[in-house]
């Protein structure tokens, strides 16, 4: 049994390295992704968020099989060097914020906000800060609406109260910081005892409480715009119109009996005569003088135009007379010049 126990003791001793080496190397990924100038969508910088957020990950898995952390026990039962494992949830969502995919925009969201609660609620069942703890779910899902409808008139009193806590949670992480800085001045001076560590590693935890609430907020109120622009989306999508049937081939003839001569050869093309083509033209409007204005016509222009029918008919009428006169009169009747 002492055997077995010293095995046990030499294998936690061997994966607790591991597990500070991972959550260190997650760590300055995080801030060297924080603090860089360079674009976040840039590739490099994409590399050290996925990276970070694969070793983060497998922190948490190896805390969780370890069962560092426990609703059961108060804060003082927690190993001084346990203590920076509450970070944990908190950088791997800072890191998730910084993925950039729009179509997967949501997912990140939700999943950073999933990590932020976690973070504040082990923060809360420790007793580390005082603070107001954030709805499991973002503000509006509860609703059944896809969008929450605006209030008719804002809530002051909740305006104000909101307003005043973020003052309050400002101010608290300014001392925050302020603290810590010293803290750091002490630890990387020399040798420490475990309770300045202590108090270095709960420094690092409370500063981020205010952060995370006001990233929770951020997410719940994107998320809400993400909505509402996808349903303005989906929305002004216009109906397609009915698309029109190809136009068939066809063999133009002149007249029916051309068309029963050439319907007979190529029995899969329909066939048409010339009038048929015309009238079809017609009722649909395709003919070139349809669908064109006339000009109005003044008097003048009626009357030159009733004067020009009166010639016409008055030339129809002596040609007419002509050819009956012909056919009563042969040829060179009345010319006595050239009797023979």
């Amino acid at each position: 049994m002492a055997s077995v126990h010293s095995g046990q003791t030499q294998n936690s001793e061997r994966e607790a390295p591991k597990l500070s080496e991972l959550l260190e190397q997650g760590w300055k990924l995080y801030e060297e992704v924080d603090s860089t100038n360079e674009p976040t969508a840039s590739n490099p910088i994409q590399v050290k968020v996925k990276r970070g957020i694969m070793k983060l990950e497998e922190a948490t898995r190896m805390v969780a099989q370890l069962d560092l952390f426990s609703r059961n026990e108060e804060l003082e039962e927690v190993a001084t060097a346990d203590l920076k494992y509450l970070l944990l949830p908190v950088l791997l969502a800072a890191l998730t914020l910084r993925q950039v995919s729009p179509p997967k925009r949501p997912e990140h969201l939700s999943t950073a906000r999933v990590y932020f609660v976690d973070f504040l609620r082990r923060c809360k069942d420790y007793n580390i800060s005082s603070f107001h703890m954030p709805a499991d779910t973002p503000t509006g899902e509860e609703s059944n609406s896809q969008v929450p409808t605006p209030r008719s008139q804002p809530d002051l009193i909740a305006m104000a109260t909101q307003r005043r806590a973020k003052i309050e949670r400002f101010q608290q992480r300014k001392a925050t910081e302020a603290r810590l800085a010293e803290v750091r001045v002490l630890v990387q001076g020399g040798s420490v005892d475990d309770e300045v560590l202590r108090e270095l590693h709960l420094l690092q935890v409370r500063r981020w409480i205010p952060l995370a609430i006001e990233e929770v907020d951020s997410i719940d109120q994107e998320l809400q715009i993400l909505k509402r622009m996808d349903v303005l989306k989906q929305s002004s999508v216009q109906p397609s119109l009915p698309r029109k049937p190809p136009m068939k081939p066809f063999i133009l003839t002149k007249d029916a009996v051309q068309a029963k001569v050439y319907g007979a050869g190529y029995p899969s093309l329909p066939t048409m005569t010339v009038d048929d083509w015309y009238e079809q033209h017609r009722r649909k409007g395709c003919l070139p003088d349809q669908g064109i204005s006339q000009r109005p016509v003044d008097a003048e222009g009626e009357d030159g135009e009733k004067e020009s029918r009166e010639d016409d008919e008055e030339a129809l009428q002596k040609a007419r007379d002509w050819d009956d006169w012909k056919d009563t009169h042969r040829r060179g009747y009345g010319n006595r010049k050239n009797m023979g």
